[in-house]
């Protein structure tokens, strides 16, 4: 919550003048039954019609000023949270760019998307309600008691019996409450998570026929967040019964009351009028606040979930100051390097030594979960080492500024993402000012040329979202010519040919020797992907058990063999 009222600085004249003009509001509603008072009195008693008339034109001034007060205070505060909400949209968004993979995969992607959509719309409109209401509320009520007392103390005493029961009713409920939203929207969450699930893999679904056990589980999922919202709002449900019962008692007892004072000729019926509409008001601005306070219960919940996101600090640390690369040294070395993924019981990768030179091209190949991407993961510290150290250039990684890393560094990922777009926007985030030249140079290496130039528009091809108007293959190698433009040091390609028939992963390896001098990292599940490989490493269960050249492993590594093997079988058979 502190997090959240720091935003307020930036707005702190419209956030004054919001509840300042609901308080000029609620003072003239104040008033009103007084008005309304002198007219029973004086008008209707003494048959005054001219009274009347004035004070009439007195309640409507009244009224107009109210209203404008009302729509200046809702201006403001509708300004302030809309304001609120897209500065703290930005700067979330801004802290989970800085997270790194350890603290992403440990909160959850799902979570995320619903904090930075759901918790935060809550939030802006909490902050709304809070500017309109908070003061408003409260001052008309203890207003309403205090104008009370300047029409009759004695029958205003039931004012002093009344509020602190609506007190305590009220704010009991409320801190109820608090922790209960905050297990909705941990449960809101979930639904998020299956949703995003079950569109992003809406195909693999139907391929199995399996619409009918992903309706099941997304209605279990749904159903405890009903189950939830239920039990939250049968709690809240007693807020406005249990004050309507309260004000109403209330109510009788000062008209019983007024009507003693009446009979003794201390006030006159106006002033019980007066009474009975000070505690009406009372009981409306009641339903109001506790329709307020529930809103805000959820802002609060919500808020402390954001806070929870921006408290979570990356477990990695860049340093500032630029590092030289020392001549002379191995381009990569692997010094004992090991990872643990945080809560894992076992490590991942483990023991690994390797030396690198420049211009190398290094196979990584094993069987699945033997540890080939989060072996390539370590180097351009998408997670860190948990023991031993990675050097580039004779530099551990750790010591390299952010920027000056990632420039080092191309990657071609699993999993082909490409944005909505045109094919050229997309080759740009590899380098943003990079020339048609330089653009059609990457796309030839990549193989990727023959099909772009076929599209209509060429680079000004449209990519729809999640590029579904390519192939898989053409997904593939639009990816690795956004890696190459940008003429990386070190270029990864985890497992990133898998779409491509031999002949073009052939060209697509060998196009990269020639027409660049990157030192390569080539994952794959094929042998013969990476056989021609300066050096190959072979993992299993996260250690290297064979490293050397394809005729090498053959003759000393029997994992490596029995891949090969597996795939070639034509050559067993020789």
């Amino acid at each position: 919550m502190k997090r959240l009222l720091s935003y307020f600085k930036n707005y702190k004249v419209r956030a004054i003048l919001a509840p300042l003009f609901k308080m000029l509001e609620a003072s003239f509603e104040l008033l009103v039954p007084l008005v309304m008072a002198a007219i029973i009195d004086n008008g209707i008693n003494n048959n005054d019609k001219p009274y009347i008339y004035r004070m009439g034109v007195v309640l409507i001034a009244l009224g107009i000023i109210g209203l404008v007060c009302s729509i200046t205070a809702q201006y403001f505060s509708a300004k302030v949270a809309m304001s609120i909400g897209r500065e703290l949209r930005y700067d979330l968004f801004r802290h989970i760019e800085t997270l790194s993979y350890t603290e992403i995969d440990e909160i959850g992607s799902s979570t995320l998307v619903t904090r930075m959509t759901s918790d935060i719309n809550q939030v802006q409109t909490g902050v709304n309600m809070f500017l309109r209401l908070f003061m408003r509320s409260p001052f008309i009520v203890f207003g309403a008691t205090i104008m009370a007392f300047t029409v009759d103390a004695h029958a205003a005493l039931v004012f002093l019996i009344t509020l602190p029961i609506l007190i305590v009713i009220v704010f009991g409920i409320m801190f109820i409450s608090i922790p209960l939203y905050k297990k909705v929207q941990e449960k809101l969450d979930k639904v998020t998570l299956k949703t995003r699930e079950n569109l992003s893999g809406v195909r693999v679904i139907r391929a199995f026929n399996q619409e009918n056990h992903e309706k099941n589980e997304f209605g279990e999922v749904t159903n405890e967040l009903t189950k939830g919202q239920i039990f939250v709002g049968r709690i809240n449900s007693f807020l406005n019964p249990l004050t309507y019962v309260v004000i109403n008692l209330s109510i009788a007892a000062l008209i019983l009351k007024g009507g003693e004072r009446v009979d003794g000729g201390f006030i006159m019926q106006g002033s019980v009028y007066a009474l009975v509409n000070y505690m009406s008001q009372i009981l409306v601005e009641l339903v109001k606040l506790a329709n307020l306070i529930i809103t805000e219960t959820k802002a609060v919940a919500c808020a402390n979930r954001i806070s929870d996101v921006f408290d979570t600090k990356s477990s990695q640390i860049y340093k500032n100051e630029n590092t030289l690369s020392k001549s002379g040294v191995p381009k990569i070395e692997f010094i004992n390097a090991g990872l643990t993924y945080k809560h894992a019981k076992e490590a991942s990768i483990e023991g690994v030594n390797l030396t690198v030179n420049k211009g190398d091209t290094i196979g990584i190949i094993g069987g699945t979960g033997s540890g080939k991407s989060s072996f390539v993961n370590l180097i351009p510290r998408f997670y860190d080492c948990t023991e031993g150290q990675i050097l580039i250039d004779g530099t551990d990684v750790k010591d390299y500024p952010k920027n000056e890393l990632t420039d080092k560094i191309g990657i071609v990922p699993q999993r082909a993402v490409l944005f909505s777009g045109t094919i050229e926007d997309n080759i740009r985030w590899g380098k943003a000012d990079a020339t048609k030249e330089e653009i059609e140079l990457a796309l030839d290496i990549a193989q990727a040329k023959s099909f772009v130039d076929e599209k209509e528009g060429g680079l000004s091809f449209k990519l729809n979202r999640g590029a579904k108007n390519l192939s898989g293959g053409q997904k593939q190698r639009l990816t690795i010519a956004r890696a190459l433009v940008k003429r990386p040091e070190i270029l990864i390609l985890d497992d990133s040919s898998s779409a491509l028939d031999y002949a073009t992963d052939s060209a697509l390896r060998m196009a990269i020797k020639e027409k660049t001098d990157a030192t390569t990292f080539i994952v794959s599940q094929r042998a013969t992907s990476i056989m021609y490989a300066d050096k190959i490493v072979v993992l299993d269960d996260g250690k290297v058990v064979g490293l050397g050249t394809h005729d090498e492993l053959l003759s000393s590594c029997e994992v490596y063999k029995e891949i090969y093997y597996s795939q070639n079988k034509e050559e067993v058979a020789s």
